[in-house]
């Protein structure tokens, strides 16, 4: 028998070239044995002289697409001493690991598309350990290739040896495949099927004006020439999308030709996830229609082989947009796209690999603070974040999100698991995607719940699914905006017992606990409770959801509230003003609102920004932020709310509609009162938070809500709390994507040890 050391290795240890890695450390370090995966993650079974070189290099030279979060060691015995170091079957089922995420093509694969390896060269299905599809292709754990839609092609011999060959970048890299043995590419378009030159025929259409749906990662997308106007406008209305925002495709060096490309934004854009990048454009340059009458772009990079050799034909950046109807969610099987896509294309470019897994692709921009996530989808999930301190005795819980921008988050074994972006829960497609996240997530992750938490919205489909899912298990109602705090805590590894924070939260609409409903906060709380100390001083939401749409609605109630109705009758003459008056009279469907969100939509109405209707979600505050960039940063701050009670309760606005109305009489520049609106929200709340620090009743101030993807707002409610300690969102959404996860802590630190 050998004495020896059994090394466990936790993280994002599989399918990220983790094991060739220990193998090529173990010939180096003289170091004898074996490595295997199994549902904890990485084992190895070693011994030799060299053996505390080798433990420390795994974790210190691990593998780019790895996260190692524990490398642990206890002793062992060899039975038989070994004479080598071997990569051995992985052992056991089950989910105690982590899945990588989809990760873009790496440059070394680049290199072989453009090479002059038939099996390779042009190849659009090309990857190794460093990139390629993984989240969207696998089917259960461990990741091995009989587990993922790779199944069904049989490598030929090349690639097997490939595979088998530790020393080979595409050694066990499960979705490994040729020309000769992979995933094919195809064209249905004008002439019929094209099987040939896909590429080159795809490329030439795009050039004539053509739409074509582009199969990806994580669906298909909607493809046209981003330089050809006629094209884009013709895309938005087969779409029937007037004005949201188009994402577009391009390489680096041709973003910096039409946008402001800083280091941060450089480096966010090659990062493996290969997100959507909100960069600021440049004037002129592209066609407005693209972004209508906003400062930036969503810009990404080429994130598969069959993008590179589209740009590569194209010379020029593509509209990359998701493959959906409106408010339905992303296609991702041929038969799908064909029944929902053909009155919008003009042709398909497919493949015969199964999409698994429905993925948006994330949208992220940096700020001067740091990086921004907008929607966590594609390239950061199954990404899992650690627990903070107090959390490790936390139950298997599972909480159900939000209605809109819904995600689900799981917590196992001191690790949050936040799920993709989903979408919202009134389209009967994205409800079946929920529930289908929902048994995915359970089955892949081995996940069984012993907590189970939702918002206390019983309307909401994801709480009533989550009740009916708790049965007689511990079930937590969360309050909406203590889930936006919960959430920014947990994201910046706030104890459980660390202290109250005071939480500035801003965002749409979240029942409040006095049945109104809330959106313009300062809490203050902890994971486990909370009290409500200031917020906007409440208008009725006269519609209900036709408030969210129709940003006059908030407006008129707005200027009612402040004896301002005359200002109303003449910006909004034709609307039917005393309706929606007569409703607020009698509460007909008009609950009390301290909306922030709502604030910013009729602050941009009275601007004359979408004043009527918006044709997508935050368009008016999308437009207001944009705005307000074109006014100088010392545009003061309008008075708004400073005049208020020193122990928060409601605060009055009747300052800013006073400054408002006074501007509008000098001509003050829209874009300037645009300016003081942001500075003066920012500038309130920040208020309220300081006396709560001052008075020794928080011990930090906690920036949440949708408002914060404002990055303007969120600049000038920083540059107003510098002396305080400030904790704000990067890895997880501020808007309601991020909910779950604070429902889960919520609900954890509640329920600590149900076992």
């Amino acid at each position: 028998m050998t004495r020896a050391t059994l090394i466990r290795v936790r993280g994002q240890v599989q399918g990220v070239g983790f094991r060739p890695f220990v193998w090529q450390l173990a010939r180096k370090y003289g170091v004898a044995g074996e490595v295997l995966n199994d549902p904890e993650g990485v084992l190895i079974r070693a011994t030799g002289d060299a053996l505390p070189d080798f433990i420390e290099a795994i974790s210190a030279q691990a593998p780019p697409l790895s996260r190692v979060d524990a490398v642990e060691c206890a002793d062992h015995v060899f039975d038989v001493t070994p004479a080598s170091f071997e990569i051995v079957a992985s052992e056991g089922r089950g989910a105690e690991t982590r899945i990588t995420p989809d990760a873009a093509s790496c440059a070394d694969c680049i290199d072989d598309i453009w090479g002059a390896d038939p099996r390779r060269a042009g190849y659009a299905f090309t990857n190794c350990t460093h990139c390629g599809p993984r989240f969207t292709i696998i089917d259960a754990l461990p990741y091995d290739r009989s587990r993922t839609s790779m199944a069904r092609f049989e490598m030929c011999r090349d690639c097997a040896v490939e595979y088998g060959d530790p020393a080979d970048r595409r050694f066990h890299a499960q979705p490994v495949a040729c020309a000769l043995c992979g995933p094919q590419l195809w064209l249905e378009g004008p002439a019929g099927r094209e099987a040939q030159n896909v590429v080159e025929v795809a490329a030439r259409l795009l050039a004539k004006g053509a739409i074509l749906a582009v199969k990806g990662l994580g669906g298909f997308h909607l493809c046209c020439d981003a330089q050809n106007a006629e094209a884009v406008q013709k895309l938005r209305r087969r779409k029937h999308r007037p004005t949201k925002p188009l994402a577009i495709m391009d390489r680096l060096e041709g973003i910096a030709r039409y946008a402001d490309l800083t280091p941060a934004d450089a480096a966010r854009l090659q990062d493996p996830a290969a997100p959507i990048v909100l960069l600021r454009k440049k004037a002129g340059m592209l066609p407005d229609t693209l972004a209508p009458d906003l400062d930036v772009l969503g810009v990404m990079l080429p994130y598969t082989p069959l993008h590179h050799l589209l740009l590569r034909h194209v010379r020029g950046p593509l509209v990359m947009t998701s493959g959906n109807l409106s408010g339905e969610p992303q296609v991702i099987a041929n038969n799908e796209a064909r029944e929902k896509l053909s009155d919008i294309v003009d042709g398909f470019v497919m493949h015969d690999r199964d999409i698994l897994r429905r993925l948006d692709d994330s949208v992220e921009r940096e700020t001067p603070q740091g990086p921004m996530i907008l929607r966590r989808a594609r390239g950061r999930v199954p990404e899992t974040l650690p627990l903070p301190e107090g959390f490790e005795s936390a139950p298997q819980t599972v909480a159900f999100g939000a209605h809109l921008k819904s995600a689900i988050c799981l917590i196992k074994n001191g690790q949050a698991l936040l799920s993709h972006h989903l979408g919202d829960l009134d389209d009967a497609l994205t409800w079946e995607e929920f529930l289908k996240a929902d048994r995915d997530y359970a089955e892949l992750f081995d996940h069984q719940a012993e907590v189970f938490a939702a918002d206390m919205h019983e309307g909401y489909r994801s709480a009533q699914h989550a009740r009916a899912r708790a049965g007689t298990a511990p079930y937590v109602e969360v309050q909406h905006h203590h889930a936006h705090l919960a959430a920014c805590l947990a994201e910046n590894n706030w104890p459980l017992d660390g202290g109250a924070v005071a939480g500035i939260i801003l965002d749409g609409l979240g029942l409040g606990t006095d049945g109104s409903v809330w959106g313009g906060e300062v809490l203050l709380g902890d994971y486990r409770s909370f009290e409500r100390y200031a917020h906007l001083a409440p208008v009725p939401l006269v519609g209900g959801d036709a408030a969210q749409r129709e940003p006059w609605r908030s407006a008129v109630m707005r200027l009612d509230r402040v004896e301002r109705g005359a200002a109303a009758d003449h910006l909004f003459a034709d609307l039917p003003l005393a309706m929606i008056r007569q409703a607020a009279r009698a509460g007909v469907n008009a609950p009390l609102s301290s909306s922030a969100g709502r604030l910013f939509d009729a602050f941009a109405a009275t601007l004359g920004i979408a004043p009527d209707r918006q044709s997508f979600e935050g368009e008016a505050a999308m437009l207001l932020e944009a705005l307000a960039r074109r006014a100088p940063a010392e545009e003061s701050a309008y008075p708004y709310m400073f005049a208020t009670n020193q122990a928060g309760g409601a605060l009055d606005d009747s300052d800013l509609w006073a400054d408002w109305a006074k501007d509008i009489e000098d001509g003050l520049a829209p874009e300037a009162m645009a300016r003081r609106f942001h500075a003066g929200v920012a500038a309130s709340f920040a208020l309220q938070a300081r006396r709560l620090i001052q008075q020794g009743r928080a011990k930090a101030v906690v920036l949440s809500g949708g408002c914060f993807q404002n990055a303007l707002l969120l600049e000038e409610t920083l540059s107003r709390l510098k002396d305080v300690p400030v904790l704000t969102h990067r890895r997880v959404p501020a808007n309601d994507g991020g909910l779950a996860l604070g429902q889960a802590v919520i609900a954890a630190a509640l329920f600590p040890t149900n076992r």
